[in-house]
Parts: C-alpha cells; structure tokens; sequence
C-alpha cells in the first residue's frame, strides 16, 4: 500500500466521520450525507484499484491516469449540482406557493377584522 493510498483511506474516514457527527446532531440530512458517502466511497475505489483506473484510461484513449480520475470528478460534480437544483427549484416553489398562501389567509382575516369591526390586536 502506498503513502497516498494511506492517505486517501485516513482522509475518507475522518470525513465520513464528520458526516456521520453532522447527521448525529441534525445538522446535515440523511439525504444530503449519502452523496457525500457515496463520493467518499468513490475515492476509496480510485484510490485502491489502480488497475481499473488504468483499465478505463485505455479504454478512453486517455493518455494519464489523472485525466480520467479528473473526468470522473467532474461529472460527478455535474450530477450533484443538478440533484442540487433540483432540490433548490423544489424549495423556491414550495416558498413561493406558502407566501401566496399566507398572504390569502392575511387578507382574509383582515376583510373580517372590517367585517365585524374588530382591528384584531386585542378583540375591540
């Protein structure tokens, strides 16, 4: 095993153990810590199986090692930023549909309050 292989595995598991602390405490979700354990997993395998790296380096017609573990990072970005925005686009329109809720149910207490002629603070 090489320093960077003992590297790589002390890395993801202090991270993925700052992932399980940050879901212990409720201050991430279980949802958002399984792409972060999945990408976790994703170095270790990189890290550790070095012939099927240099395997899908031939098979791209890639000339380093490092191009394809590059290729591979970037489309995994790419993944989250849209699992992201989908979840982002999701939560905008959640908030939008509650403040135009909220600002019906305002309105209508207000119609009522000068109904029965009440200015709603305290009853009068």
């Amino acid at each position: 095993m090489t320093r960077a292989q003992v590297l790589a595995a002390l890395l993801t598991v202090a991270l993925a153990i700052g992932v399980v602390e940050l879901v212990r405490r409720r201050r991430l979700s279980e949802e958002y810590s399984l792409l972060a354990l999945v990408a976790m997993a994703g170095v270790l395998i990189v890290a550790f199986w070095t012939r099927g790296v240099t395997m899908f380096t031939h098979w791209f017609g890639a000339l380093y090692e490092t191009s394809v573990i590059f290729f591979f990072g970037l489309v995994f970005v790419m993944m989250a930023l849209v699992f992201y925005a989908v979840k982002l686009t999701r939560l905008t329109q959640e908030v939008r549909r509650l403040a135009q809720e909220s600002a019906l149910l305002r309105l209508r207490l207000e119609r009522a309050e000068r109904r029965d002629g009440t200015d709603g603070e305290d009853g009068r």
